[in-house]
């Protein structure tokens, strides 16, 4: 009898369970702060003819956060060679699913790699290119503004140790200040809301290089999250150093509840570039939440549409990727001078390039990172979990 050869070859095309399984690791719980494969979270992951099915298991059945876990596990299965569908099943955990949950939560409470006073539901969200010139710090700086605007209370981290210009771009200026031994940010009021701001610039020269490599990089990062007095934040910007190098692989280790925001040019040779930033989150299981398209179209007042640096590169990027194209920003000279001049605070979003931030910002509220309530799914859990941690802690601490 004949072998039906395109049968053959789709069978031997087909990526094997641990292949599916490896990619939703790149699926974090973001109130636990860990995949949903390590959480026993999957029951199960199977392939047939170019569709992958998840079994997913959530804490309870009205999980606040279902429908964010469900796009997350089918962005993360088409990124598989071979995966062309995807159909995600999601049920309630039983007595022993809960129960190993809890066991993790518990060990991941104890070990954590870090403390910070802001909680865990703050939605932290680190903005990567995969090189410098693309814009990164602008958008991350302008859209801590946008997202301020709308009445939420953020922080930014500018983490680009050696190449930090937040400070220039807001117009503010160190020192920072301590108290009871945690470092106050500066904070910047943006229409009745503040903006709490910390980066190297307050406690460096803008003029001073700064010669750091490796551990002492990361250790630099993780004293500007559990030494400084953040307070309640609903979103945590951090403007990462361009590339793939230690300060990423740090805040992947010390945040894993981090999602990264990819910057791109409409070039394609930029967007190629990027592409490894977003290899090096799904390597880290981190999650990419979503790519941004800067110096786009410029619009000349004739009303001829110019493009300078190519067109497509943030669509290509994110179809590659498996993230949406959350927003693409014009090229606007408004944009470079106000941030020279240390007034960003002041861009109008009556501008065409300030209509564009306003709209990414309401966006990633309302769609690509939405504030998630702790009333439910897993976040009950933790409180228990913190309460077990304290009473071991006091009973530790008291004399025998």
């Amino acid at each position: 009898m004949p072998t039906d050869r395109r049968r053959v070859d789709a069978v031997s095309a087909a990526p094997p369970n641990t292949v599916l399984l490896e990619a939703l690791r790149g699926v974090v719980d973001p109130e636990l702060g860990e995949d949903i494969v390590s959480l026993g979270m999957v029951r199960s992951v199977e392939y047939d003819n170019g569709r992958a099915t998840a079994e997913i298991a959530l804490t309870i059945a009205g999980c606040p956060l279902r429908t964010q876990l469900r796009d997350d596990v089918t962005r993360h299965l088409l990124s598989v060679d071979g995966v062309e569908s995807v159909e995600v099943i999601t049920g309630a955990m039983d007595q022993k699913e809960r129960a190993r949950l809890m066991s993790t939560a518990r060990r991941l409470a104890q070990t954590r790699s870090v403390g910070t006073d802001f909680p865990d539901t703050t939605r932290v969200l680190a903005v990567v290119s995969g090189k410098g010139g693309v814009g990164k710090s602008s958008v991350t700086a302008a859209l801590a503004l946008a997202l301020s605007r709308r009445g939420h209370n953020v922080g930014l981290l500018d983490a680009d140790i050696w190449g930090f210009s937040i400070p220039r771009l807001l117009g503010v200026s160190g020192p920072l200040q301590v108290r009871e031994k945690k470092m106050l940010p500066i904070e910047l009021d943006v229409g009745g809301a503040s903006l709490k701001v910390v980066s190297m610039g307050f406690l460096s020269g803008e003029d001073e290089a700064i010669m750091w490599r490796g551990l002492v990089l990361a250790r630099a990062v993780q004293h500007f999250l559990e030494d400084v007095a953040w307070g309640p934040l609903d979103y945590l910007l951090v403007d990462m150093p361009p590339g793939t190098g230690d300060v990423q692989m740090a805040l992947a280790r010390m945040l894993p509840r981090a999602e990264f925001l990819v910057v791109t040019t409409p070039s394609a040779a930029a967007a190629a570039v990027a592409a490894r930033a977003a290899d090096m989150a799904r390597k880290g299981h981190v999650r990419v939440a979503g790519v941004i398209e800067n110096m786009a179209t410029y619009i000349a007042e004739s009303g001829e549409r110019l493009t300078f640096f190519g067109e497509g590169g943030g669509a290509a990027l994110a179809d590659a990727i498996g993230a949406p194209l959350i927003g693409s920003l014009p090229l606007d000279p408004a944009l470079a001078q106000s941030g020279d001049a240390g007034k960003f605070a002041e861009l109008s979003e009556n501008t065409k390039v300030g209509e564009a931030i306003a709209a990414i910002a309401e966006r990633v509220s309302s769609e690509i990172a939405p504030l998630v309530e702790m009333s439910g799914c897993t976040a009950r859990l933790i409180d228990h979990v913190e309460q077990r941690l304290n009473r071991v802690d006091s009973a530790e601490a008291s004399p025998r």
